[in-house]
């Protein structure tokens, strides 16, 4: 029995007949308003009562940095405070014994004189170092599983502050609700995991491919300055895999992107969920902050060095970064001159009113989803990126930063008619080194002498890798990686839920292809075929009526209203 059918058979006679909401065409009529064209749709049902899924995608987080103490906040005076409600859930996290007071990364002489416990980053210090979050470097800090070598291989530190902020030892920190506080009330309201994954260790380009293809292997070098990843030959983006083919480890820019670095640029050669969605004539995009090449900031910066002053960091940061555009990758979903739409209502589709292909291809600025959804052409799959400044990343952003932007845009989606039917996933690209204390044995091994090195030189893992692109067991994709957070915010989450089954960046790729495409999968190798789903973490018998929480973006705490 399939999903739709299992959910059809179990569920009352009213929510079986909203199971069967559909999302727009891909095309719409000729001369369609947005809503008109909306309002046509006649494509295949979907399998839950969502209509809309938003993904937020930030940047580099693990899970204990932002909820390594969750529920429980230190609240000192003059910070937003925190207290959980009676029966909110318990997750994996630091509350265990030594874990803050004798931590193996305290213990282990190998750190040297970075060697620390986990310690509290107050929200005075929201800005950081940014950490190693290179493959290797990863494995190399998860030390065959005992989690102790976090400073010497992924730590770095920064100037000012207490305790171990200015060594390496920055590396053990972490936030509270305090200054994450909105992602600790998101959590609270609705929906969270503590056991998702990154697919495969290593940074924010790998990450980006995962959640939107499940798959590293079948890159394709354009231009290149590096050769194949060396242990003490410095740093470079990809390998061999072993079987004829390049697997992707680290960032590297996607090839013609007009703002693109013109030293390093490839492309990938296997299927994303776009084509998938494109072929079953679902709406969707990739909405970026930044990649509106023609709009000019109210510092008159524009194009690709368009920039925003973070008041935080202290710096102007560029809105748009090339290696975190999920789609310029594959050459069926590029938009490489950055092209604007052909009108608003054909955001969302791949043809203009005209029949012809739509110029955006499906990959438009961050401004465009929020002009088309309040003109009532809501993409049924949105992929965001806040602009770079907002994306929480280390070292150039921030969770001050980050939770600006991310509130904002739920706020604003809560308010809309279409909110009913819609789900937003939180969640990030890579850790960034940060420490976290789970370790998962690998489910899928690689075996490259130089790049894998978390049980040993040459190994990740035990037993034959997973098939790659060719279909043969491929190199490079040592995974589960790193931990990181994962919410759902929806009228359809479980409130005040902890799920704990695994789950992966590709358990994003997974619910859509359940929810839009009758479980169709990408194949090549891609672990949309093997990663857990996210289907726990809704109630699709509650009739849709967890109630919306809105927000302060300045300081994550409930507004009034609510």
């Amino acid at each position: 029995m399939t999903l739709h059918e299992v959910l059809l058979a179990t569920a009352s006679t009213s929510l079986a007949a909203c199971l069967l909401a559909t999302p727009a065409l891909a095309a719409p009529p000729t001369g369609a308003t947005a809503p008109a064209a909306a309002a046509s749709a006649a494509s295949a049902p979907t399998a839950t009562p969502i209509q809309h899924l938003v993904i937020i995608y930030n940047e580099n987080v693990s899970f204990d940095h932002y909820f390594g103490t969750y529920p429980k906040a230190a609240n000192p005076n003059g910070e937003p405070a925190f207290t959980a409600r009676p029966g909110t859930p318990a997750v994996n996290g630091l509350a265990q014994d030594e874990l803050l007071t004798r931590n193996p990364n305290f213990t282990n002489q190998a750190n040297g004189r970075d060697a620390a416990n986990p310690y509290r980053l107050d929200r005075s210090q929201a800005a950081t170092a940014d950490q190693d979050h290179a493959y290797t470097a990863e494995q190399l800090a998860y030390d065959h599983g005992r989690m102790d070598l976090f400073p010497r291989f992924t730590g770095k530190g920064s100037a000012g502050g207490p305790g171990a902020f200015a060594t390496r030892g920055q590396v053990m920190g972490y936030y509270d609700a305090n200054t994450v506080a909105a992602m600790w009330n998101y959590a609270q309201h609705f929906a969270m995991s503590d056991n998702a994954w990154t697919d495969t260790y290593g940074p924010s380009t790998p990450g980006a491919l995962e959640v939107v293809s499940g798959q590293t292997d079948g890159m394709r070098i354009v231009h290149t300055t590096k050769r194949p990843f060396r242990l003490h030959g410095g740093y470079s983006y990809y390998i061999k895999d072993g079987a004829g083919d390049l697997a992707m480890i680290n960032d590297v820019d996607p090839a013609y992107d007009v703002c693109s670095s013109p030293a390093d640029q490839v492309m990938m050669r296997g299927r994303n969920i776009g084509d998938l969605l494109n072929a079953a004539h679902v709406t969707w995009g990739g909405f970026m902050g930044g990649f509106d090449l023609a709009t000019k900031n109210a510092n008159a910066s524009t194009g690709c060095h368009r920039s925003t002053l973070s008041p935080v960091v202290h710096a102007r940061i560029s809105d748009y970064i090339p290696h975190h555009n999920w789609f310029q990758y594959f050459a069926s979903t590029a938009n490489p001159t950055h092209a604007r739409p052909s009108s608003l209502a054909a955001i969302g589709y791949s043809f203009a009113a005209d029949g012809k292909p739509d110029p955006a291809n499906h990959e438009y600025g961050l401004k465009d989803f929020y002009a088309a959804v309040q003109a009532g052409n809501f993409p049924a799959v949105s992929y965001i990126k806040l602009p770079a400044y907002q994306d929480g990343h280390a070292g150039y952003s921030d969770p001050l930063d980050e939770q600006q932007g991310t509130v904002a845009l739920i706020d604003f989606l809560e308010r809309q008619p279409g909110w009913k039917h819609t789900a937003v996933i939180i969640t990030w690209d890579d850790s960034d080194g940060w420490y976290d204390h789970v370790f998962q044995k690998p489910t899928n091994a690689s075996f490259d002498a130089q790049a894998d090195q978390l049980d040993g030189a040459g190994h990740c893992g035990t037993g034959t890798p997973m098939a790659g692109l060719a279909g043969k067991p491929v190199n490079g994709r040592c995974g589960p990686g790193t931990r990181i957070p994962f919410l759902v915010i929806s009228p359809w989450a479980k409130p005040n839920f902890v799920a704990h089954k695994p789950i992966s960046q590709a358990s994003v790729v997974r619910f859509i292809e359940d929810n839009w495409l009758g479980g169709k999968r990408l194949g090549g190798g891609s672990f949309d075929a093997t990663t857990g789903s996210i289907m726990d973490m809704f109630d699709f018998r509650s009739g849709g009526k967890l109630a919306p929480l809105m927000l302060d973006p300045a300081t994550g705490v409930p507004l009034a209203a609510n």
